[in-house]
C-alpha cells in the first residue's frame, strides 16, 4: 500500500517499489546456489579415440584419389588406374575372397571432400564392409 505524505497543503501519495523483499529473495537464492555448485559433478564426455584395430587386416587394398581427382588402385606393389563406375568391382575382384581385407582411401589435401565421399559411398553401397581413410599426422 502506498504511504501517504502529508506536506503544506495538500496529501501526494508515494509510490515507489519497496526493494527489501526483492533483495532477501536474491541473497538466498545467492547462498543456495553457491552451497550447490560445489556439489554438481561435471559431466563427463566420451570422445572416440583413434586407436588399432583388433586384428589387422589380412590385405589392404589402397585408393588414392589424386590432385585432379583421378582414382589409382593400389595393391601390395601393383599400381592401376581406375575409375569411379568401375570402382566397386575392381576392389571385389582385388580383395579375391580374403574374408579380412581392408580398404584404405588417401587423398591429396587439395581434392574436394565430396569426391572423397564419392568414392566411400560407391564402396559402401557395393557392400564392402572395412572402408577408411588415411590420415598423416602432422609433425
Amino acid at each position: 500500500m502506498a504511504s501517504v505524505v502529508s506536506r503544506g497543503r495538500g496529501r501526494r501519495t508515494i509510490s515507489e517499489i519497496n526493494m527489501v523483499p526483492f533483495i532477501d529473495v536474491m541473497l538466498v537464492l545467492l547462498i543456495i546456489f553457491m552451497v550447490t555448485a560445489p556439489l554438481i559433478a561435471p559431466s563427463m564426455i566420451d570422445l572416440p579415440s583413434v586407436g588399432k584395430a583388433a586384428k589387422q587386416p589380412d590385405q589392404v587394398v589402397q585408393i588414392i584419389i589424386g590432385k585432379d581427382e583421378m582414382l589409382e588402385l593400389k595393391l601390395k606393389d601393383k599400381t592401376s588406374s581406375i575409375t569411379l563406375k568401375e570402382i566397386a568391382s575392381v576392389v571385389k575382384q582385388a580383395q579375391g575372397g580374403v574374408p579380412n581385407s581392408a580398404v584404405v582411401i588417401s587423398a591429396d589435401k587439395n581434392v574436394k571432400y565430396e569426391s572423397v565421399v564419392k568414392v566411400m559411398d560407391t564402396l559402401q553401397r557395393a557392400g564392402i564392409a572395412r572402408v577408411g581413410l588415411s590420415v598423416q599426422l602432422a609433425n
